[in-house]
């Protein structure tokens, strides 16, 4: 299947600059194609893997990727889909950013080949130039009606309690100039980006007509948002973070793992490289028998292999079985250390003996001694995996696993962390 066609297929394709003049782009030689990331946190999060691994399926078609780091139009802030004014980032934060996003990255692109990629800054061109070459060699080029028609302009505009600075507003120009900067120092006529970038992009496009007196294209990629119309790749405790420190992959694997079966058929397509026939039987298969969940499984496991590796997707197994089992035996440190990062209810505790009913009230898991007696004279709670029978059983640090935790469980998926301090 053509690379576009691919694309659309997997309702990858939002908005582009002539379509039968792209299609003829892609087709016609290897081409050098960029999508930029500004740095706003030291990770990306699920949301962005949509543009990230359209750079990836990009190359194994054959082109050649760009990912730009924006190290100054993350100085400045994009407008788009914000209400209000950004609290604009320190800059040695900000190059803090830049340097953590460049490893991340690293592992969803080739660097090696013909078409291998790069990773380019946008500081690298910008503080080096002037207000006045600015203003007379890229600002002309702009009109401020138009710019001030831009959605990301407009409904700031229209808002007279915030408005928008001239900080933001510039923002556009910043985006375009970083357009033609690759036009002329990597031949890059194509640029792709998310749907609420479309105004930024298509200036740049513009901006190499302009000055370069060259056709260039834009493609953009759908925002993606859950059937039930919650932000995607938000959970209770905040976003999904590709970094494992932020959001283990055990979190991440359950994340995908409790997808909701209208979200399964957007999500194999935009996320996974699983071709469509084989994405099309997963579904049919799901649909005759939802309650064993294999789509969501064979999600979870292709996204945490991708984003944190097979060792990582182990780990994720093992701590789930585990904790549906009761079998905690097979848990390493480590396993346990992220279900605490993950946000499991936890206490900590100084490494003496307490009693096993103090705990359960300490740990939310009964309202007072006599309900934690009751809870368990009727079996109802797990120490470690094993059941407890005794009321006046204590908790030692000394036969805690690995020294430092008891994991407790009331009924079948009440968990609680106990956590010995040092």
């Amino acid at each position: 299947m053509p690379l576009l066609e691919e694309l659309d297929a997997r309702g990858l394709v939002v908005q582009a600059t002539d379509r039968e003049a792209l299609s003829a782009f892609l087709v016609t030689r290897p081409q050098t194609i960029y999508c930029g990331f500004d740095p706003s946190a030291d990770s990306l999060h699920v949301g962005n893997l949509v543009p990230l691994l359209a750079l990836r399926r990009l190359q194994l078609a054959g082109h050649r990727p760009v990912l730009l780091l924006g190290g100054a139009t993350g100085l400045i802030g994009d407008p788009s889909g914000k209400s209000e004014e950004r609290n604009l980032k320190a800059r040695e934060l900000v190059e803090h950013f830049v340097q953590k996003l460049r490893l991340q990255v690293s592992r969803f692109l080739d660097f090696d080949g013909a078409n291998g990629a790069q990773i380019v800054n946008n500081i690298d061109w910008t503080e080096r130039l002037s207000v006045i070459d600015y203003l007379r060699d890229v600002g002309k080029h702009f009109s401020v009606n138009r710019m001030m028609e831009r959605d990301s302009v407009k409904t700031r505009l229209e808002r007279e309690e915030q408005g928008i600075s001239y900080t933001e507003f510039s923002y556009m120009v910043l985006q375009a100039l970083d357009f033609l900067e690759l036009a002329r120092s990597e031949s890059c006529l194509m640029q792709i980006g998310g749907s609420d970038q479309w105004g930024n992009m298509v200036s740049g496009a513009d901006l190499i007509r302009r000055e370069l007196k060259r056709e260039a294209h834009v493609l953009t990629l759908p925002l993606i948002t859950k059937a039930d119309g919650t932000k995607f790749g938000k959970s209770a405790d905040g976003a999904i973070w590709l970094d494992a420190a932020k959001t283990s992959p055990y979190a991440f694997y359950q994340f995908w793992l409790n997808a909701a079966d209208e979200d399964l058929d957007q999500f194999f397509r935009y996320f996974t490289f699983l071709p469509l026939s084989e994405v099309a039987a997963l579904l049919t298969a799901h649909a005759a028998e939802p309650g064993k969940r294999t789509a969501q499984r064979r999600l979870a496991e292709v996204m945490t292999a991708l984003v944190h590796g097979d060792e990582a997707l182990a780990a994720a197994q093992r701590i789930s079985e585990a904790l549906f089992s009761g079998g905690l035996a097979a848990l390493t440190e480590t396993d346990i250390e992220s279900l605490e990062r993950d946000g499991m209810a936890s206490t900590r505790l100084p490494r003496e003996p307490i009693g096993m009913l103090a705990a359960l009230v300490q740990a939310g898991l009964a309202a007072s001694n006599g309900a934690a007696r009751k809870l368990v004279q009727s079996g109802g709670v797990m120490v470690n995996g094993s059941r407890l029978d005794d009321p006046s059983a204590e908790l030692h640090f000394s036969d805690a696993l690995f020294g430092r935790f008891f994991l407790l469980r009331r009924g079948k998926k009440q968990w609680h962390l106990i956590v010995g301090e040092s």
